[in-house]
């Protein structure tokens, strides 16, 4: 075990990006020793915010860089699977933003750089690491909900389109809408909840009612009104398992979505017992002689998600072992999202080989 601090490079200045070295500030055993972005000025300002004592000029220079150990990835989607795989060969340990890729193809090549590395390469999915989540997991670890056979998740965005005309809304520079942008939290999120079973078919459904007529525009992101719109603005899915149990998502940025809360949910439906996260509020059902019992679920204590999550790819690093939010759940996760869009255009189910 390696007694030396993980010296980082940040590759993307923008929100996400800043957001990482905010919290990796605070972190023991990691040093942000370098950071770069295709727009300079803003490096050299992030920088100068966070004391970070080098700006490459380039992704590239950064990731040739021999004295950087791990990067960590925060760029617009179309760029996650080129940075990650030369950052893999450079032979850097790599935190990667989601979605792990802009589609299954491209997060199967870093899998595979990956496993040829040896390094490791984590998915940044936050939302694991809450501490209602946390909560969540232990009871199911425990057996408390026995057999999980069915579970719903969503997070239904009524008016928050992202920068209209911007990467977000161009399938070729992010691959998607709400379903690659936000669905893939709560896709990942219930995977794992549900203790990672095997997906094996897929039926969706996508819609663009909002985008393409320039409504439903959100406060996230800068408008490009010289760009253009060809994403969904709802998608909706259900999605079998090999042990028979089924996940149901319904995403979106924009939607009439009257009387339903604009929360991240899941809801897991277990043989002994059910659970569900509702934003900030987590509830654990049961019943008991006859009748329906509701218990509150106490997040538990410790850290906020991200630093959690930092601390753990530093963790993995130093003890050279598996991240929780592995390559292959990226993987995993971008294979159910192409199956989603594949079935939405052919209008039929969508069989997963693995």
């Amino acid at each position: 075990m390696s007694s030396q601090p993980i010296r980082l490079g940040i590759i993307g200045a923008g929100a996400i990006g800043n957001v990482h070295m905010t919290t990796f500030k605070k972190v023991p055993n990691a040093i942000i020793a370098a950071i770069t972005d295709v727009y300079l000025p803003l490096a050299e300002q992030r920088a100068q915010e966070h004391e970070i004592p080098l700006v490459h000029a380039s992704p590239q220079a950064l990731l040739e860089d021999k004295e950087i150990d791990a990067v960590v990835i925060g760029v617009p989607n179309q760029f996650h699977a080129p940075l990650a795989i030369e950052a893999l060969r450079q032979g850097k340990h790599v935190l990667l933003e989601k979605p792990m890729a802009i589609d299954g193809v491209n997060a199967r090549a870093i899998v595979d750089a990956q496993v040829q590395s040896g390094k490791v390469l984590m998915m940044a999915h936050q939302m694991r690491w809450s501490g209602l989540a946390r909560a969540f997991k232990q009871h199911v670890e425990k057996g408390q909900l026995g057999r999980i056979y069915n579970a719903k998740t969503g997070w239904l965005r009524k008016k928050g389109i992202p920068g209209w005309g911007s990467w977000f809304t161009r399938k070729d520079q992010a691959g998607g809408g709400p379903l690659i942008d936000i669905g893939v939290h709560m896709l990942d999120l219930s995977l794992y909840l549900m203790g990672n079973p095997k997906p094996v078919s897929v039926y969706g459904s996508t819609y663009a009612e909002f985008g393409p007529k320039r409504g439903g525009i959100g406060t996230w992101g800068t408008p490009n009104w010289d760009g253009y719109y060809d994403v969904e603005d709802l998608a909706t899915a259900l999605i079998k398992m090999e042990d028979g149990s089924t996940l149901s998502l319904d995403v979106s940025w924009a939607a009439h979505a009257a009387g339903m809360s604009q929360e991240p949910f899941i809801h897991l439906m277990g043989t002994e017992a059910g659970g569900s996260i509702v934003g900030s509020q987590g509830t654990l059902i049961t019943h008991q002689f006859d009748q329906v019992l509701e218990t509150d679920i106490q997040p538990l204590d410790g850290d906020e998600d991200r630093a959690l999550l930092s601390k753990h790819f530093i963790e993995c690093i130093v003890e050279n072992k598996e991240p929780i939010a592995s390559a292959w759940s990226g993987y995993t996760n971008s294979r159910i999202l192409d199956a989603i869009y594949e079935s939405s255009l052919s209008g039929n189910e969508v069989k997963l080989e693995w």
